[in-house]
């Protein structure tokens, strides 16, 4: 798939969400805040509630851009921990590296910062991991590895280039912009994960099947 088409795709399916997946599906969603296709105007008819659960879990995969398998499994460790499953759903993937590369501020959006990983660029405590899926531990350090450190898109990153169009640094990790390196101070807490989810309907979602 082209550079044009993924960034069209991304564009529609925020649109049929009502969440800006990418920079650029924010400014589409400001002029055109309704779904997709030629019904996209008018009001729609009340959603079944598995619709409305579905919607939900949908906004919460898509944010991640992880796979529908991945998403169940993350949710069956949660239901199996302490606490309440969907806070839990949440905290578990925030802290995969692909998420906490994009939070930091090195790429623009989740699939550059996937990207990032799978390309080889990011270190996790000076040792190479290429796995987007990656949990960090509180204390681990990512640092982009110092050969890719002069390359256009970190330099970009480094400079502060991404900071107009991400979510302010969250507190639970500890950024170094400058030095390309970031630390998970600890574990993510829900309320301050920045992302649009209704996590107890996810739950509700997986619940019923």
């Amino acid at each position: 798939m082209s550079t044009r088409s993924r960034t069209r795709s991304k564009t529609r399916l925020s649109r049929a969400l009502g969440i800006p997946l990418t920079p650029k599906a924010a400014k589409y969603l400001e002029k055109r805040p309704y779904a997709p296709g030629e019904h996209g105007r008018t009001k729609r008819k009340t959603d079944s509630d598995y619709a409305v659960r579905l919607r939900e879990k949908q906004r919460l995969r898509a944010q991640y851009g992880i796979r529908e398998a991945q998403l169940r499994r993350v949710f069956e460790e949660a239901r199996k921990s302490q606490g309440l499953t969907g806070e839990n759903l949440v905290e578990l993937l925030e802290m995969r590296l692909d998420a906490l590369v994009l939070r930091s501020g090195f790429a623009r959006t989740m699939a550059q910062a996937r990207q990032m990983v799978v390309h080889r660029h990011i270190l996790v405590n000076g040792e190479l991991v290429d796995r987007p899926s990656f949990r960090l531990k509180p204390g681990q350090m990512i640092h982009v590895k110092p050969r890719s450190e002069e390359m256009e898109p970190f330099q970009v990153a480094a400079a502060g280039g991404h900071v107009d169009v991400l979510p302010p640094t969250p507190s639970y990790i500890a950024v170094e912009l400058d030095k390309l390196q970031t630390v998970l101070v600890r574990r993510p807490k829900r309320a301050e994960v920045p992302v649009t989810c209704e996590v107890q309907l996810v739950v509700e979602y997986y619940a019923a099947r």
